[in-house]
């Protein structure tokens, strides 16, 4: 059964092919390539080691384009390992692909690296003439996760820190939380009840 934001998208792109509103297939690379991607520097409250490992992996942040010129977005604190340790994650771009990169106890010792896919797929329009980038990560508390993980059959891990709430802006997210020994994949906001299944992503130095 279609969903209604898939209803609502295929009359939305109904509607923008008779009026030949539609972006050709240029102007979507043309989207891709000036989405605003930042360097690590910009980024003060990072640690300085996770800044050098950004820039000595060649990664730039790109900003949704809900992000304001001001307050750069995707680099993120939290409890994502346990509650006893503070840790960032990191959207980090290399050559148009990104992927969350997340720095154990705030630190390079350690990194885990998880959902890298191109950046194009996290497109999509954003009004008449305009093509945003839409990816964001965020905090997703406790509280978050029970709340958009209700199925009484798809019972949930001890929850007794953060997850990583990975989102296409406007549309629906995932939560990436790990369990003690890998990273799950939970419902996010306006995405299945149903979890998927455990997905245990490449964990790097």
């Amino acid at each position: 059964m279609m969903t209604m934001n898939e209803h609502s998208a295929r009359l939305l792109i109904g509607a923008w092919l008779l009026m030949g509103q539609f972006p050709s297939p240029s102007e979507w690379t043309r989207a891709d390539l000036e989405t605003v991607r930042l360097a690590p520097a910009r980024f003060a409250a990072l640690p300085s080691a996770i800044r050098s490992e950004l820039d000595r992996r060649g990664c730039s942040i790109p900003q949704p384009f809900t992000a304001k010129a001001d307050q750069p977005e995707n680099a993120i604190r939290g409890h994502f390992i346990s509650p006893a340790a503070t840790d960032w994650a990191v959207l980090c771009s290399r050559q148009r692909r990104s992927s969350v990169l997340i720095f154990r106890g705030g630190g390079v010792s350690k990194i885990d690296e998880l959902a890298a896919g191109e950046d194009a797929a996290c497109l999509q329009v954003t009004g008449p003439g305009e093509i945003g980038y839409s990816r964001g990560i965020s905090v997703a508390s406790p509280r978050d996760i029970r709340e958009h993980n209700r199925n009484p059959d798809q019972p949930l891990p001890v929850l007794n820190h953060d997850g990583i709430n990975d989102a296409f802006i406007g549309k629906a997210s995932v939560i990436w939380y790990w369990s003690g020994n890998q990273w799950l994949q939970l419902a996010g906001a306006d995405a299945p009840t149903l979890r998927s299944n455990m997905l245990m992503e490449r964990t790097r130095r």
